[in-house]
């Protein structure tokens, strides 16, 4: 990342890495349930310094404050709070967005709510969508839902190189800075990751919704990622997808799982030609008013 910086919003900090901080154009790319902001600066580096990407870490991730009331804020509808929070610090009115599985079905929310509609320009999902393979989904919740302990720092890597296996990395060095960004160390000297290890209650206190009502909801350009190896996001799901919404564009990576790391230009090139494509290109778009910020509708300013 080129800076940091630190939101506070309610009783929480929450930190944003940002990459190109000059940049003309900004995009939100938000990462996946266990991971933070930092995944992104491939992504940053590949976009070129022509955008300027916020990657903020998710409370219980990252450099951010793990909450106290676990129940009420590890949730969508927090995360939402929390992401509109983050729009309005940077005094952005409206966003490209890029989510990783948890931080896509987030940018699918944000991008349906007739509340926060107009806050997504456009919509980029990373091997999620309205729907998700019962089996892969539960294998996740039952991963994160468990403490996670390593004597040694090797033992941490090697338990990342086979969890995270569908990242589709393969530069050693990678693998490593992988690791020296997940890690945390625990007072008897062992190793953990280095989320809040309650953010598993997400998969319990969350309250079940329509997402395929909500994906149909959503007005604004749309383009998922689907690692070609994935477990959550089947070809069937990303066909029904585009049945919903005709002016889907999509990108299958081969040789990932969940989720691709958005790394290579292989990966990238596309999602930066939908991220520049012209609202004249995309005649089907239909625009949404635009909600503007506090502290913009209390000085009576239009929407930039």
């Amino acid at each position: 990342m080129d800076t940091l910086r630190l939101v506070t919003f309610r009783e929480l900090e929450i930190a944003v890495r940002v990459f190109h901080p000059e940049a003309p154009r900004t995009v939100i790319a938000w990462h996946g349930l266990a991971r933070h902001g930092g995944d992104f600066a491939a992504l940053a580096r590949e976009l070129g310094p022509e955008w300027r990407v916020l990657a903020p870490d998710t409370p219980g991730r990252g450099l951010s404050s793990w909450s106290l009331y676990p129940a009420n804020d590890y949730l969508y509808s927090h995360y939402m709070t929390v992401a509109l929070a983050v729009m309005d610090h940077f005094e952005l009115d409206r966003t490209a967005w890029i989510g990783t599985s948890m931080g896509g079905l987030l940018g699918m929310l944000l991008a349906a709510d007739p509340s926060s509609a107009g806050r997504i320009e456009r919509l980029v999902l990373n091997d999620v969508g309205p729907e998700l393979v019962p089996q892969g989904l539960a294998e996740l919740a039952t991963y994160f839902t468990v403490p996670h302990r390593f004597s040694r720092l090797s033992q941490l890597e090697a338990e990342l190189r086979r969890h995270y296996a569908g990242f589709g990395i393969d530069d050693e060095d990678a693998w490593r800075q992988l690791t020296l960004e997940s890690a945390r160390r625990l007072p008897d000297g062992s190793w953990t990751y280095h989320y809040d290890p309650r953010i598993g209650e997400q998969f319990v206190h969350d309250t079940p919704r329509d997402t395929w009502a909500d994906w149909k909801a959503i007005r604004c350009p749309l383009m998922v990622v689907r690692g070609e190896d994935s477990p959550l996001l089947s070809e069937d799901i990303v066909t029904r997808m585009g049945e919903a919404q005709p002016e889907l564009e999509t990108l299958a990576v081969p040789g990932c799982g969940h989720a691709p790391m958005l790394d290579r230009p292989s990966q990238v090139a596309p999602i930066k030609a939908f991220l520049e494509k012209s609202p004249a290109e995309q005649p089907h778009e239909q625009s949404r008013a635009i909600t503007r910020p506090w502290w913009r509708r209390l000085l009576g300013l239009g929407a930039s």
